[in-house]
């Protein structure tokens, strides 16, 4: 094995900080929003789901022997329609970039709930130039180069998780033994409503981030096997802890959930540790946390988006202004347009709808992922079962998503239809331009 080659270890690590790197400090407040109690069963049902898409990617990976490499590839491969697999591959970009809006939304918001930083600065809200300003800086120091190893991820996730899993278990002890006066509720008469399901769909977007380690299989010693494992490790852990830090919050932070939820975290730590007369140590470490993660996430969603979309480029899936498919390393231009759009997202945007066009992009994707593993049921290493529970899964993800926004934020289904169907357009007339040239070459004649 290569020495800089990356091992079961670092490969997990990867796929968990992809998830957990920000997702729940900034979905939390959402998904409780809709569900109450049952977060907990909205994170299962859509860890099962990601799980399922997991699965058919492992499988899709494992049978294309000569065109391993994600999503793009496999559609390359398995469909042999470059359009399809361009817009998948545009569909995945504009994910990411939400994940990173969210990421950054988050990033500002708990910025503004530190003690002693103001909400605005003059007349000027202080959150979205945070937001900004992280992007920003995230942005120049990728374009400095700079970039994780495989073992200094492992001690940012350990960082990450070691915060998450104290802060659950140690709710779990304040609620147990009385000391917060808080009791722990599993709101199991709720499980048979939607709520649970249009909350799953919602929180979506926090199961992404393993499907990364697929682009990158050069540097992962036996890539198919360590993958697999990798994937299979990584969601059933970020599940367990996603459900134990909403049990956790909901029962020591209800209020906070509902007047500031982005940030109810950091007041359930100080309920954790008000009775050790440390609050504030409480709150001040939660919030850090949050700052680390979601950062953290930022700077590494955008590395991984940056070769992703290189790799694009060298397809010819991307138009040349977008970059150099030469360049070493990331090319500048397309890192400073995956910054702009993201600031611009994570500026104007409100959580809820960055997150559920988030959710949106890897539905559909991880969806179209499952149902190509379906089609490919006939060969002996693909079982069919997996990939047909991520297809009807995501498959009804997809409408209650809309539903849910249609009903309870009109305003924000109407921006995030806008989005979807200028993206689909977009799309369209970037890779069908040759045959809409020729239509409207064949046309003019006639006119004339």
């Amino acid at each position: 094995m290569a020495s800089e080659q990356l091992g079961l270890t670092e490969s997990v690590s990867m796929a968990l900080g992809g998830m957990i790197g920000g997702g729940i400090y900034a979905v939390l407040g959402v998904v409780t929003g809709i569900t109450g109690p049952v977060t907990w069963v909205s994170f299962a049902l859509a860890g099962v789901v990601a799980a399922c898409a997991g699965y058919s990617y492992n499988a899709l990976n494992d049978v294309d022997d000569d065109n391993q490499g994600g999503s793009v590839s496999f559609v390359q491969s398995f469909v042999g329609n470059s359009t399809l697999a361009g817009m998948a591959g545009w569909t995945l970009l504009f994910g990411y970039v939400g994940s990173m809006a969210m990421y950054a939304f988050a990033f500002g918001e708990f910025t503004v709930a530190l003690e002693g930083v103001p909400d605005s600065v003059g007349a000027v809200p202080l959150r979205p130039v945070v937001s900004v300003a992280a992007v920003a800086g995230f942005v120049g120091l990728n374009l400095l180069g700079a970039q994780a190893t495989g073992s200094a991820e492992n001690v940012l996730v350990a960082a990450k998780v070691g915060v998450l899993v104290a802060f659950g278990l140690g709710g779990l002890v304040s609620v147990t033994t009385g000391a917060s006066g808080a009791t722990l509720s599993l709101g199991l008469s709720r499980i048979t409503s939607f709520g649970p399901v249009v909350a799953a769909a919602v929180s979506f977007v926090a199961f992404q981030g393993w499907q990364l380690l697929f682009y990158d299989q050069e540097s992962i010693e036996n890539p198919v096997e360590t993958i697999r494992t990798a994937v299979y490790v990584s969601i059933p852990v970020a599940v367990a802890i996603y459900a134990l830090v909403a049990l956790v919050t909901i029962a020591l932070a209800p209020e906070a959930l509902r007047s500031h939820p982005h940030t109810a975290l950091a007041d359930a730590a100080g309920a954790i540790t008000a009775p050790f007369g440390l609050r504030g140590a409480g709150v001040l470490v939660i919030s850090l946390s949050a700052l680390f993660s979601t950062g953290s996430a930022i700077n590494a969603t955008l590395f991984s988006t940056g070769h992703f979309a290189k790799g694009m480029l060298s397809d010819d899936l991307l138009p040349d202004r977008i970059g150099d498919s030469q360049a070493e390393g990331i090319p500048t231009r397309t890192l400073l347009v995956l910054g702009g759009v993201t600031a611009a997202f994570a500026a104007i945007g409100s959580l809820g709808g960055i997150t559920s066009f988030a959710s949106v992009a890897f539905i559909v994707v991880f969806g179209a992922m499952s149902y190509l593993a379906f089609r490919e049921r006939d060969r002996d290493r693909v079982n069919p079962l997996a990939p047909a529970v991520g297809l009807v899964g995501t498959a009804g993800f997809l409408p209650l998503l809309f539903w849910h926004l249609y009903t309870n934020q009109r305003h924000t289904f109407y921006v995030v239809v806008a989005i979807s169907v200028l993206v689909v357009a977009v799309e369209l007339l970037y890779f069908e331009r040759d045959a809409i040239e020729e239509e409207v070459e064949s046309v003019e004649p006639d006119i004339v």
